[in-house]
């Protein structure tokens, strides 16, 4: 089985994440983690001297700023990830979506959101390349604009999603800081057809970074990922935990 495990950056902040996801390696699925870390460009744009600006869950980036998301993204957070699965005994490699072309992108909204990447395919040889050597890929969501090779942030789930595509990935699972996507009453909701996403963030159920990975959900879908939850960590090992994204039409 391969598997994409997309890890936000509140996510990571449980402690027992490495174990798990070093228990997940060692059950001889294939696995690719890829991570965001938002929070922690936030806390170093604000230190020096900025304030970061989102809309509809993702970060509006200038040129300045895209320094300080490959900075934290794939120097600090990455190489952080990296270590603590090889404490845990895991055979990681730590790259960027900018590596080997891995994720080109063109502008988001025509460059609306500046320097920010919607990613077009991803090309999967870099990370087929590690993972038949026996390591667990973990990338940082960068990505290369496809026409004039500028470095473009890239929404984490947007980068899972088109990864896990291109990889033909078995499942996708977008970890949260929640058990999945809450209704009105705070109750997950077991499973959401693609064709509502659009109503559930138009209500407001589903807003900022959970949009942004509802979007992305339905986008891996539609690339032919068989499967495609949102949870947090209990689903590495509970296939029943948190919420599915679906391809079944809602009721009219």
């Amino acid at each position: 089985m391969r598997r994409v495990v997309k890890i936000g950056g509140r996510a990571q902040g449980d402690p027992e994440l490495p174990q798990l996801l070093a228990q997940a390696a060692r059950t001889g699925d294939e696995l690719v983690v890829v991570h965001g870390g938002g929070d922690e460009v936030t806390a170093l744009q604000r230190r020096l001297g900025s304030e970061p600006t989102f809309v509809g869950g993702r970060r509006v980036t200038t040129d300045d700023d895209m320094e300080i998301v490959r900075m934290v993204l794939s120097g600090v957070v990455n190489k952080r990830l990296v270590r603590q699965l090889l404490d845990a005994g895991v055979a990681a490699v730590g790259i960027s979506g900018e590596d080997g072309g891995l994720l080109p992108a063109l502008l988001m909204d025509n460059g609306a959101l500046g320097a920010v990447g919607e990613p077009i395919t991803a090309d999967a040889r870099p990370v087929e390349a590690l993972l038949t050597a026996g390591f667990v890929p973990v990338i940082s969501p960068l990505g290369r604009h496809a026409l004039t090779g500028q470095g473009l942030n890239v929404n984490g789930d947007d980068a899972a999603a088109a990864i896990a595509g291109a990889l033909r990935a078995d499942e996708l699972l977008l970890l949260a800081d929640v058990p999945g996507v809450l209704d009105a009453s705070g109750t997950v909701m077991a499973a959401i057809a693609a064709d509502t996403v659009d109503d559930l963030i138009a209500s407001g159920i589903a807003k900022g970074g959970m949009s942004a990975k509802l979007q992305a959900a339905r986008r891996a879908l539609a690339a032919g990922v068989s499967t495609v939850r949102i949870s947090d960590t209990t689903a590495l090992f509970d296939p029943a935990a948190g919420t599915r994204l679906t391809t079944a039409h809602s009721p009219a």
